[in-house]
């Protein structure tokens, strides 16, 4: 079969491998891959910037963005043949550490766990995977064309859940969330703030494309000249930081209501630096009660309410989410940049 391998760590290593067929184990699905979304630390990885291969082993299958239907499930896994599935990214320590020892794998304290497709497993991004039932999330067949987007939806859905639990520390009614960035991770973001009834604000670099209008079929407002033109006519309550990019991470921070929370979703590249008053910025989260926290990855409960989102949310608006669907007989397209990209899935069906 073919897969999608990386050498961890050597840039330009992305290829198209023919690699054995994988034999599940007694308690394992096997699962013909349907289609592989793509994100940023999938072009991390081929850029030779992260990733680790499993042990005794010079590649990593990459994928982590999964959509598979099954074709094999042992007795009383609780899946069928044609169940419509996508594995879960992390496992836990084997260790393990508490969070991990009470399936809070997403928070593990001591950097034990492994992820597939990016650190020490083989990732999804082939014809055929396995995944142990308990990692396997089962969808509605419906949801076959926008399935893929599971993955992402379950970082977001832990990282309204972060947002809620640190509001509940005091009396918490927030009103607006600014999202900074509409890729996948923020427009999702936006979503669930609409459905909740927030005034949204949605910010991005690009003035055309898909982008503005994904915004407003959601009721929301969509902005592209910066933070400050976006926060202009209200302080936001809330703040879902999803570009990384320092400039806006910080401009961010400072433009929250008192009692502002800033979760950060996006990872920031080193070696940039940045000139920030220091002061200013304690003092406005120490008198204001702001908070800052950061937010990655996802556990089984989180894949859960990720399900039940994607099921519930406007089908039709999550197709126009995914922009380029590209064929794994071409794969090194999905890995650059198109004009108008929002989300870009590798088909993993053709013969």
């Amino acid at each position: 079969m073919r897969a999608l391998t990386v050498i961890p760590g050597r840039k330009h290593s992305l290829a198209l491998t023919e690699v054995d067929e994988p034999r599940p184990g007694e308690n394992e699905l096997l699962v013909d891959g349907l289609a592989l979304g793509v994100c940023g630390t999938d072009k991390d990885l081929v850029a030779g910037e992260y990733g680790w291969a499993p042990p005794d082993a010079d590649c990593l299958v990459i994928g982590h963005e999964s959509l598979g239907r099954v074709r094999r499930a042992p007795e009383g896994a609780g899946f069928s043949p044609g169940d419509l599935v996508v594995g879960v990214v992390r496992r836990p320590d084997p260790v393990p550490c508490g969070a991990c020892a009470r399936g809070q794998f997403d928070s593990c304290r001591n950097g034990g766990y492994v992820e597939r497709g990016i650190k020490q497993l083989d990732g999804y991004g082939s014809e055929v995977w396995t995944v142990e039932p308990e990692y396997a999330v089962k969808l509605d067949p419906e949801l076959s064309e926008v399935g893929v987007l599971l993955e992402p939806m379950s970082v977001v859905a832990k990282a309204w859940e972060q947002v809620d639990k640190v509001g509940a520390r005091s009396w918490f009614e927030p009103r607006s969330v600014l999202v900074t960035g509409a890729g996948p991770v923020g427009l999702l973001a936006a979503l669930i703030g609409a459905r909740r009834g927030l005034d949204v604000h949605v910010l991005d670099r690009v003035a055309d494309g898909p982008k503005p209008g994904l915004v407003a079929d959601l009721g929301a407002t969509y902005h592209h000249d910066g933070v400050a033109a976006a926060v202009a006519e209200t302080q936001p309550d809330i703040v879902i930081e999803a570009t990384g990019a320092s400039s806006v991470v910080f401009d961010a921070i400072a433009s929250t209501a008192p009692y502002g929370i800033v979760c950060l979703t996006g990872v920031s590249p080193t070696g940039r630096l940045l000139h920030v008053d220091a002061g200013a910025l304690n003092r406005e989260l120490v008198l204001e009660n702001d908070a800052i926290i950061g937010s990655v990855n996802a556990n089984l409960d989180h894949y859960a309410q990720a399900g039940r989102l994607i099921a519930e949310s406007d089908r039709d608006w999550l197709k126009r989410l995914i922009t380029r669907r590209v064929r794994l007989r071409h794969f090194g397209q999905a890995f650059r940049a198109g004009p108008g990209d929002v989300k870009t899935v590798v088909d993993l069906t053709e013969p």
